[in-house]
């Protein structure tokens, strides 16, 4: 399978679960509006968001990838297995010890993400923090399949899994929270028992997959095995490896930690409107970013592995041309274009105008970083890919500080919107120093092109701007009945998209050329 025809079957996979995610959020916003229950809601989830992206989806998978890929390059398939089962036993003790702890601890933890909830909804929050903390087990155990199955080249069901988490939680918000509200319980704990059973579905649909392709591991329960699990000398190197991807990822969610003890002690709403423009932001971070990722890590580690310098120069190369033509755009649209966005995804029910424009100006502070955020995506992997995890650690630390005195600058000017728009800032400065980095250690060497690149980019994306901004204006976006307005809204993306690669071809940019590995 070629790298493009990979990232292009996550990137679909990826929107489908997008998509579905997109439905959910909808039906969430319609259902229960911004309230405070809301803001505990998204704070209960983002703990074990926050511990996912930490731990499976971050320390662990860049630990774990770049060694199961060289191991298998270099012993062999049989040795790998036996890494596999050792790293699975190791993980999954870990796990029920972790979630013991995080059962018990709820109190302080949503303490320390949202001191500024009221009572009822800090409450609120632990109540749902504790339903939803498993969930971590069964993500990280997820992590584990999709680093096995993306190191064998098959990506489909890793980049389709997440579909069923948003299936799920559509039908706690469509069905379940009438049910509690008609057995007298808050209707919003719907959503918890919605996660839950999302975390146990996408565990679920892996087990046959690794089963088909004689991968599934083998976990130890006997004291023995567990023992010489944590002794493995693969297992050691992927701890070795995760301690300084764990300061690194950990320093990111940090980040969204402290911006989210901020909002809870703004407007109430505050943590509501941030997480709405967050969903909106992970578009085009994960289908390009996410995907790009997924595919470049373990190619850039056999790359690595085997000595070969000049193809990881080269696959950095094509993963950063891609995201110069599909990020650029993306950033310009959400500038100008966020409030018709949003009023068309979310104005419904008890979402109103005023909501609206809130995470519309939250959105607009994401666009202007948008394109380190999907950079970052595809430059930490050229670090992990040599099992350079330490580099990306401390430009991350720094970037902290920095995005944190962002902080204390905008927030009594912007309120909410300025947690954005510090993140947005911050990633920039992490792209640009991570490119740096690989440029100067010679690394990535990037090819001819790059000035007409740019130059093609960005008259197309003015071009498309213009017509987006003419767009915004010229109808009253909040006004429109929601069917009509969600048609408008097809129309005008269409002919924004039609405008940039339009004018993109007149430059002389063939498909060809943007595609070619």
């Amino acid at each position: 399978m070629s790298l493009f025809k990979a990232a292009s079957t996550v990137s679909l996979l990826t929107l489908a679960s997008r998509v579905t995610g997109l439905a959910r959020d909808l039906l969430m916003a319609s259902a229960f509006g911004v309230s405070g229950l809301t803001d505990a809601f998204n704070v209960a989830f983002r703990i074990p968001n926050l511990l996912r992206r930490l731990f499976a989806e971050g320390a662990f998978s860049q630990a774990f990838v770049p060694v199961l890929a060289a191991s298998r390059a270099r012993d062999g398939e049989a040795a790998t297995k036996v890494l596999i089962d050792a790293v699975a036993t190791a993980l999954a003790w870990a796990l029920l010890l972790t979630c013991v702890v995080g059962v018990l601890a709820a109190p302080l933890l949503v303490w320390a993400l949202a001191s500024g909830l009221d009572e009822r909804s800090f409450d609120a929050g632990v109540l749902m923090t504790r339903w939803m903390f498993p969930y971590i087990a069964c993500m990280s155990l997820v992590a584990l399949s999709a680093g096995i199955l993306n190191t064998w080249r098959h990506f489909a069901v890793p980049a389709a899994t997440p579909v069923l988490l948003n299936l799920a939680m559509i039908a706690a918000a469509w069905l379940g929270a009438p049910w509690f509200a008609r057995l007298g319980i808050e209707p919003i704990y719907a959503m918890a028992a919605g996660v839950m059973l999302g975390g146990l579905l996408q565990l679920g649909v892996q087990v046959p997959a690794l089963r088909r392709r004689g991968l599934l591991p083998r976990i130890g329960l006997g004291l023995g095995r567990v023992r010489a699990a944590w002794r493995d000398a693969g297992v050691r190197q992927v701890l070795t490896l995760m301690l300084p991807a764990l300061l690194g990822v950990g320093v990111a969610q940090l980040s969204l930690l402290i911006n989210t003890q901020i909002a809870s002690h703004l407007a109430a709403g505050s943590v509501t409107w941030v997480w709405y423009a967050d969903r909106l932001m992970e578009f085009p971070t994960a289908l390009l970013g996410v995907a790009l990722g997924v595919v470049l890590t373990p190619q850039l580690a056999a790359a690595r592995a085997g000595g070969d310098e000049a193809r990881y120069s080269q696959l950095l190369d094509w993963g950063l041309r891609l995201v110069v033509v599909l990020a650029v755009p993306c950033a310009a649209a959400l500038l100008v274009f966020g409030t018709p966005l949003i009023a068309t995804l979310f104005h419904h029910g008890r979402f109103d105008a005023g909501d609206v424009q809130r995470v519309a100006l939250a959105l607009s502070g994401y666009g202007v970083g948008l394109l380190g955020l999907v950079a970052v995506k595809v430059l930490a992997p050229g670090y992990y890919a040599s099992l350079d995890v330490r580099t990306p650690v401390r430009i991350a630390v720094v970037v902290l500080v920095i995005t944190q005195c962002f902080n204390l600058l905008l927030v009594p000017l912007l309120q909410h919107a300025a947690l954005t728009l510090s993140i947005a800032l911050g990633a920039l400065i992490n792209a640009l120093w991570l490119l740096v980095g690989l440029i100067r250690r010679g690394s990535y060497r990037p090819r001819g092109g790059w000035v007409v690149l740019g130059a093609q980019v960005a008259g197309a994306t003015l071009l498309m701007s213009g017509f987006l901004l003419w767009a915004a204006r010229r109808f009253d976006w909040i006004a429109i009945a929601a069917w009509p307005r969600a048609g408008l809204l097809m129309l005008v993306l269409a002919g924004a998209a039609a405008v940039y690669f339009g004018a993109l071809a007149a430059a002389g940019l063939r498909p060809g050329q943007l595609l070619r590995r």
